[in-house]
C-alpha cells in the first residue's frame, strides 16, 4: 500500500504547479547556456524581487531532489533576490527529452549564443544517438540549418573564444570558414576587431586572401611543370649530343614564344658523301 501510495502521490505532481526549495534543485547537466552575464541577472533579479517569477520553471523529479529542464537564468537570479522556494512545473520525461527541451526552450528566447547552440546539438547527436535529420525535426528547422550551425564547431576553441568575446556575428564567423589556414583566420579576425570590419568587409578581405593563395598554388604549380620540362629538354640535347657522337649529323633548333617551346631536331637519312 505505501509504494502504491507514493506511486500515485509521484504521479499526482506531474504538471502541477509547485514550491520547490531552490536548495532542492540540481542544474541541468545538458543546460546548452555557457554564459551568463552578470549584469543581466541582476536586472532579473531585481525583476523578480518587485514582481516574482512570472513564469514557472521546468523541472523532473530525480530521487530524493529535483533537476532542472529549463529556467537556469530565472533559477540564479532567484536565488541573487534571496528567495528560498520557487515555482515550477514537474513533468515526466527521460534525460533525452530533458536534454531537447533544455535546447528548446533556450533557442526559443532566441538569445542563446550561436556556437553554445551548436554545441549543443552536437551533444544531442553524439549523446543520444540522433541523426541530423532527427535533431531538425526535434528542434523544428531544417535538416541543412542544423548541418550549417554543426559547421561553426570547425573553428578552433580560441577561435570561438575571440569571436564570442568581441560579439562578432553569426555571419563573420561563417565567412571565416572559408578559411583554411588558421594563421590566415587570425589575421582576418585581427583586422575584423581592429577595423571595425562588417561582414561585406570581411568576405572581401577574404576573398582577396583566396585569391592570393590560388595564385600562390598555380605559381608553384608552374614551377614544377617548368622544372619537368627541363628536364625533357636536357634529354633533347642529349640525345642529339649522342647522335653527333655516333657520327650522326642531327641538329637541334630551339624556338620559344610566350606560351609554348618549340624544338625542331633535323636527322639526316641518308649519309653525307665524303669529300
Amino acid at each position: 500500500m505505501q509504494h502504491l501510495f507514493s506511486f500515485t502521490r509521484e504521479k499526482s505532481l506531474q504538471n502541477r504547479i509547485l514550491s520547490i526549495p531552490v536548495s532542492e534543485i540540481r542544474p541541468n547537466p545538458h543546460q546548452p547556456r555557457t554564459a551568463f552575464h552578470d549584469n543581466e541577472l541582476r536586472q532579473l533579479s531585481d525583476s523578480i524581487r518587485q514582481n516574482g517569477i512570472l513564469q514557472p520553471l521546468s523541472v523532473r523529479k530525480c530521487m530524493d531532489e529535483y533537476e532542472l529542464i529549463a529556467g537556469e537564468r530565472r533559477l540564479r537570479a532567484a536565488k541573487l533576490a534571496g528567495l528560498s522556494h520557487v515555482p515550477c512545473v514537474c513533468i515526466d520525461v527521460g534525460d533525452r527529452n530533458s536534454a531537447v527541451l533544455a535546447l528548446v526552450e533556450n533557442i526559443q528566447r532566441q538569445d542563446l549564443h550561436f556556437f553554445d547552440e551548436a554545441a549543443a546539438i552536437e551533444k544531442l547527436i553524439t549523446l543520444y544517438g540522433m541523426t541530423q535529420e532527427d535533431a531538425a525535426l526535434q528542434l523544428g528547422k531544417a535538416q541543412s540549418t542544423i548541418a550549417n550551425k554543426l559547421r561553426l564547431l570547425r573553428l578552433t576553441p580560441d577561435e570561438r573564444d575571440m569571436i564570442q568575446e568581441n560579439h562578432l556575428t553569426e555571419r563573420h564567423a561563417r565567412a571565416l570558414l572559408r578559411l583554411s589556414s588558421p594563421s590566415d583566420r587570425k589575421k582576418v579576425i585581427s583586422a575584423i576587431l581592429s577595423q571595425h570590419m562588417n561582414v561585406d568587409r570581411t568576405e572581401r578581405m577574404i576573398d582577396e586572401i583566396l585569391g592570393k593563395t590560388r595564385e600562390r598554388d598555380n605559381f608553384r604549380k608552374r614551377s614544377v611543370l617548368f622544372r619537368d620540362v627541363r628536364l625533357f629538354i636536357n634529354t633533347i640535347h642529349k640525345a642529339v649530343e649522342t647522335m653527333q657522337a655516333a657520327g650522326i649529323p642531327a641538329a637541334a633548333q630551339k624556338m620559344q614564344f610566350d606560351d609554348y617551346i618549340e624544338y625542331r631536331v633535323r636527322i639526316p637519312l641518308i649519309e653525307p658523301e665524303k669529300q
